[in-house]
């Protein structure tokens, strides 16, 4: 499901600084340091290429790592989840698993993966965002890379459309990125899935003079100027390739994009798949998890074969069978699970 990109070599070993090493089997040298995880710790420790190596497979990273999985879905082969945090498992080999862990050390928000010395590559991994998804079935759709924790690590996409690009919720600003994006022709819209998920959106409101979408129910203070503010319960469209459904439950205000020539649908954080593959809603977080299981249920009657959620894993489906079946199959559950029908 992770793209497929790869991490670089040589002295560009991947580096964490661990303030306490967990107690861990199978003793091992990884050259990518990791660190410990927690947002009230300081900033990751200075780059040492003289400092001890880790002792121990499975070292956690920095103590800032929020356990947001973008560094294990991007490069599971590197990071694996260890005491609900991010740890490296195994140093990169080959040219793809390097550029993929270093696509993951830019894109991870809180800095907590670095390299023991510079990277000769980090120059081209930059250049490579945003990233393809895939070129065959969904092309003109990329991933952004660079997460904000102003979005608790979520994940944002650039639709490249001849009507105007659209930016799917905030990637962190970085002038690198935006110079790529405009490359690709900037974006006239920022389609905000919800409120958690707004990042630096007043950042590219200014490079790009884009217009923000975002439903009223999830307008606060920070959000307040933006240009589109959606009203009601919908559906709304935005030309004739895109259809916006309002699906609350996660937030009041969550709404899914539909892009229907792909049939892609970009869902925040109101369905994906989980780390084991299977789909899921976040109950822990949903404001009111009985809604949200109806609003899964509104999308039976959408024409989409991808999932691509803001938190959680990607998510391609055969056909319009199997995605009924999957739908089906995880509604049922839920509603044997709450005690009550969702199917209004």
């Amino acid at each position: 499901m992770a793209p497929s990109r790869s991490y670089s070599h040589g002295d560009s070993r991947l580096a964490a600084t661990s303030a306490a090493e967990p107690a861990l089997p199978h003793p091992w040298t990884p050259s990518i340091k990791p660190n410990s995880c927690r947002a009230d710790h300081g900033p990751p420790n200075s780059v040492d290429s003289t400092a001890p190596q880790p002792k121990h497979r499975g070292r956690i990273l920095h103590e800032r790592c929020i356990d947001c999985d973008t560094c294990r879905w991007m490069a599971p082969e590197t990071f694996q989840r260890i005491s609900e945090q991010s740890a490296v498992y195994k140093q990169p080999s080959g040219a793809e698993e390097r550029m993929r862990a270093l696509q993951a050390l830019l894109s991870c928000p809180t800095a907590s993966i670095h390299t023991e010395k510079p990277s000769a590559e980090i120059r081209q991994v930059q250049e490579s965002f945003p990233l393809p998804i895939d070129e065959q079935s969904l092309p003109g759709v990329r991933f952004c890379g660079y997460h904000s924790e102003k979005s608790f690590g979520a994940t944002s996409y650039l639709v490249i459309h001849p009507n105007g690009n659209i930016l799917v919720d905030s990637p962190r600003y970085d002038k690198g990125l935006a110079r790529r994006i405009r490359m690709l022709g900037g974006a006239r819209y920022m389609f905000l899935t919800h409120k958690d998920d707004v990042g630096d959106h007043h950042l590219w409101h200014d490079e790009f003079g884009l217009e923000r979408i975002i439903h009223s129910a999830d307008v606060e203070a920070f959000t307040a100027d933006a240009e589109m503010q959606l009203h009601g319960e919908g559906p709304w469209s935005l030309g004739v390739d895109f259809d916006l459904i309002h699906t609350p439950g996660h937030t009041k205000g969550s709404v899914c994009l539909l892009y229907k020539p792909l049939k892609v649908l970009f869902t925040g954080d109101h369905l994906a798949a989980s780390e084991d593959m299977e789909l899921t809603m976040f109950e822990q977080y949903s404001k009111d998890s009985g809604l949200q299981l109806g609003s899964i249920w509104k999308l039976m009657n959408s024409d989409f074969l991808w999932i691509l959620p803001g938190h959680g894993r990607r998510v391609e489906f055969r056909d319009k069978e199997e995605r009924g079946a999957a739908l089906k199959a995880f509604i049922s559950a839920k509603e044997i699970e709450h005690g009550h029908s969702a199917r209004a």
